[in-house]
């Protein structure tokens, strides 16, 4: 048995275990959302965020999250700065700012590649998070600036990943959009069927998400 001496010691060497995660929640607020399907997208990420795996995934991975909403060219916005996850008041901290919010935006255009250029400026904040991953939800296909390859492209390469979650009305046309345009390379897509299901799907995707193999 070590002695107390010894013990502090040893604890002092151990390295600190760092973030492992800077997750970026990048938010559709483009005028095809209408007042509900805003409120549930929130009130389904406050669920996820209170949901016991969910959190203790995060506290282990001391997990860097941060909101953006989006819409149209030139209509992105960091609605809540970078919050480290280190205790179960932290994420309750994030959770009560999500869940009062405002929203940015009431109509807009589907800008996709706006909104993943403007969540990858964001990763510098966070530079000592392993992995950097954009979670972009959205009901709608690009419909303007056309940016979304070369964005992608760029996202890439400066090591992010990119994952999506596709809210779905009728069949399965943006979930199909995001796989082949949006996602990274062992990226993947969470559908959910409506805004309804917004809830069950965004805890899958952000535990899937945060779950990743590390190191």
């Amino acid at each position: 048995m070590l002695r107390p001496l010894a013990l502090a010691l040893a604890l002092i060497a151990r390295p600190a275990m760092g973030c492992e995660v800077a997750l970026v929640l990048a938010m559709d607020v483009s005028g095809s959302i209408d007042a509900g399907e805003y409120r549930l997208q929130v009130e389904g990420l406050t669920a996820a965020l209170a949901d016991g795996a969910v959190r203790d995934v995060m506290l282990r991975g001391q997990v860097a999250l941060t909101v953006v909403q989006w819409s149209g060219l030139g209509q992105q916005q960091q609605s809540i700065p970078w919050r480290r996850m280190l205790s179960e008041a932290g994420i309750d901290r994030f959770r009560h700012e999500v869940s009062i919010m405002p929203r940015a935006w009431l109509r807009g255009e589907t800008g996709v590649g706006e909104a993943i250029a403007f969540a990858a400026a964001l990763f510098p904040e966070v530079a000592d998070c392993e992995r950097k991953v954009i979670d972009l939800s959205g009901d709608g296909a690009e419909n303007v600036g056309f940016g979304t390859p070369r964005a992608r492209r760029e996202a890439i390469a400066a090591g992010i990943e990119i994952n999506a979650l596709a809210i779905e009305r009728i069949g399965v046309a943006i979930t199909n959009f995001y796989r082949g345009w949006v996602i990274s390379p062992g990226g993947f897509v969470v559908t959910a069927s409506g805004h309804l299901d917004y809830a069950r799907a965004i805890r899958i995707k952000i535990l899937r998400e945060l779950s990743a193999p590390v190191g």
